[in-house]
């Protein structure tokens, strides 16, 4: 069901305000490039500081803009699972074609607590489920042998993997048959050579282009064009996403590149100048910006 190039879009803001006549032309590019899906309302899209009513505004606005001409993939996770349940139920009345669920943050479930969670989201709607992994940003880890029993519902259908732990991706695509999505761009090519069908590509908001060759290359078993294009990205994906948290650098170097503003909302803060320069170098490296 999922494969290829997925972007998580990030939310432009513009004097405080979701900018979304910008939201509607970064969708547009991304259909364009032809690109699978796009992921509104991540941790890109700056989902925690989304009010609810922004937050079914943007995902509705991303809906009627792709007009069925791409996926969307409605980030309504929560560490509430309540409101994990209203954001996706909204969701799916709005349109949207699959879920992401984020691991529950800061309360630090047990995994007992994660399997519930996970299965009262998953018996209140019909859309399918992606889980998103990440226990460097939400504090605990999903187990393998979670992953396992949740496989067995039958719309929890892939799980996006940002662990960065390759034997925890072999182990699970060997235990069960849930699709995988890489959720860090820079081990994108080593999860597909494995078995993982695609990217939720934060450095796809820049070079959709490319990400979507590198992974398509991938699928078609052309690990030689994919290995070029994955060594051509490697250094803007790991430079800008070591500089500060994301998605404070991708937002500039959008602002650099004339695609949105580079507004965050607070606690999140622009990078400092040092920082600027060194996001600079790379996108000038990259062929993005003259020198």
């Amino acid at each position: 069901m999922f494969s290829g190039t997925y972007v998580a879009l990030v939310t432009p803001f513009r004097n405080g305000k979701v900018d979304f006549d910008t939201l509607d032309r970064l969708v547009d590019m991304h259909i364009e490039a032809g690109i699978a899906g796009v992921v509104p309302c991540g941790t890109t899209g700056e989902s925690p500081t989304l009010d609810h009513q922004e937050h079914d505004q943007v995902i509705e606005r991303v809906v009627k803009r792709a007009g069925k001409q791409i996926h969307v993939m409605a980030g309504t996770g929560s560490n509430s699972t309540a409101e994990a349940i209203q954001l996706t139920k909204h969701a799916e009345a709005a349109g949207a074609d699959s879920s992401l669920q984020v691991a529950p943050y800061y309360n630090k479930p047990t995994q007992k607590g994660l399997y519930e969670h996970y299965k009262a989201i998953a018996e209140s709607t019909s859309l399918p489920i992606v889980i998103y992994n990440i226990p460097g940003r939400c504090g605990v880890e999903i187990a393998v042998e979670t992953l396992v029993e949740l496989s067995r519902i039958k719309n929890i259908v892939a799980v996006k993997h940002a662990t960065g732990s390759m034997d925890g991706a072999s182990a699970l695509r060997t235990a069960c048959d849930l699709e995988i999505l890489s959720g860090d761009d820079s081990m994108t090519l080593p999860l597909m050579s494995i078995g993982g069908t695609g990217v939720i590509s934060v450095i796809a908001n820049v070079v959709p282009g490319d990400v979507k060759a590198m992974t398509d290359a991938a699928l078609a078993g052309d690990f030689r064009t994919a290995e070029r294009l994955h060594r051509k990205m490697f250094a803007l994906a790991k430079g800008m996403l070591s500089l500060a948290t994301n998605p404070i650098p991708v937002k500039s170097a959008m602002a650099m590149l004339g695609m949105c503003e580079g507004e965050l909302r607070l606690p999140l803060w622009p990078m400092d100048e040092p920082q600027q320069k060194k996001l600079r170098a790379a996108l000038v490296e990259y062929g993005l910006l003259k020198g």
